[in-house]
């Protein structure tokens, strides 16, 4: 398995560079940087290619909705350019108060969105004269307009990863992506995932072999489980928020995520107590169970295993999010985590 990182530009920039640059040092082999609702990831990427040396950087993700396809195409150019040919370009539809609440721009049509903007976008790494006409989007615009292409160079070996929940979403992954950036994982529940990437894969006459299954969580290594479970504990505020608050009230891509991998019983009730202010009794709901499910905490021969589950059930890349109070803190579980999948091959 690869391993691999995200990041996210907080008010201090210059521990984000020290952390890539150091977790390049140890070998990582990728680092995703994420946009959200704080920096933007194209400007970030920038730097850490001006940076680093080996590293693959990708975007994870750039959000639909918020540019252009062909302006996503232009900064993936770009990127690949600046960075020597190690750019990864990562797409995903986000959620109605995002691109909604935050952007401005309708959260409508997100899966023709989605297969119509990898169209442009394939268009635009090929180097061809940008030409078309969708449900979403017609370029160039009826009138006076031709169709124009890029004054950059062509590149159509960039590889394109989706990150993508529902299973209409995950379907269209397999069909047409290079790699699926997932979330929200847990193995004894792949088939959720797995039969909707199958599904496009087949669609598209290609194997699991040709899409990357990239899957994150965080990572944190305990001595004794006692220091372990207040962690833990400490995590169901976040698990709550992702099942009763990510989204809006009726679209939340990660409630129904969770409900598909078995916990269907409970997602209901603590979206309910989220969306009515009661997080606490939200938060109340998630068991430790449902922590270690999904993440890879716990002592170093639990992870160990933990990572061979994840392998077995059909993980290429490793995104693991290192828990701790410092810069050192993180890198050093970082640079264990690393070693604990190359130990397991």
């Amino acid at each position: 398995m690869r391993t691999a990182t995200t990041v996210e530009v907080s008010d201090n920039a210059r521990d984000t560079l020290n952390f890539v640059v150091e977790a390049e040092a140890m070998g990582l082999d990728v680092c995703w940087v994420a946009e959200a609702w704080g920096s933007d990831a194209p400007s970030v990427l920038g730097y850490l290619a001006a940076r680093t040396e080996r590293i693959l950087l990708g975007s994870g993700i750039i959000q639909l909705g918020t540019r252009t396809p062909v302006a996503i195409g232009q900064a993936a150019l770009t990127l690949a350019d600046l960075s020597g040919g190690r750019f990864l370009l990562g797409l995903g539809a986000s959620g109605p108060q995002v691109i909604e609440g935050l952007h401005g721009v309708r959260f409508e049509r997100p899966l023709t969105r989605m297969r119509e903007t990898v169209q442009i976008v394939r268009q635009v790494f090929a180097g061809e004269k940008i030409s078309f006409s969708g449900k979403q989007f017609q370029i160039p615009l009826p009138g006076e307009a031709r169709p124009m292409r890029l004054s950059k160079a062509a590149n159509p070996d960039i590889p394109i990863y989706l990150a993508t929940l529902s299973p209409r979403m995950l379907e269209l992954t397999g069909e047409i992506a290079d790699g699926w950036l997932g979330t929200s994982f847990v193995p004894e529940g792949a088939h959720a995932y797995f039969d909707h990437l199958d599904a496009g894969l087949t669609a598209s006459a290609r194997t699991r072999a040709d899409l990357d299954i990239c899957q994150g969580a965080e990572i944190a290594l305990f001595d004794d489980e006692d220091r372990m479970r207040e962690h833990i504990r400490g995590r169901t505020m976040e698990l709550a928020f992702s099942i009763g608050g990510m989204g809006s009230a009726g679209t939340n891509f990660y409630n129904a995520a969770y409900g598909r991998q078995g916990w269907s019983g409970v997602t209901g009730e603590i979206r309910d107590r989220w969306q009515a202010g009661d997080r606490e009794g939200a938060a109340a709901l998630v068991t430790d169970e449902m922590v270690l499910a999904t993440t890879l905490i716990g002592t170093e021969p639990m992870v160990r295993e933990r990572l061979r589950v994840w392998r077995d059930a059909g993980v290429d890349t490793v995104r693991m999010y290192p828990a701790g109070e410092t810069l050192d803190d993180k890198l050093a579980t970082l640079g264990r985590g690393i070693e604990l999948v190359r130990e397991i091959g």
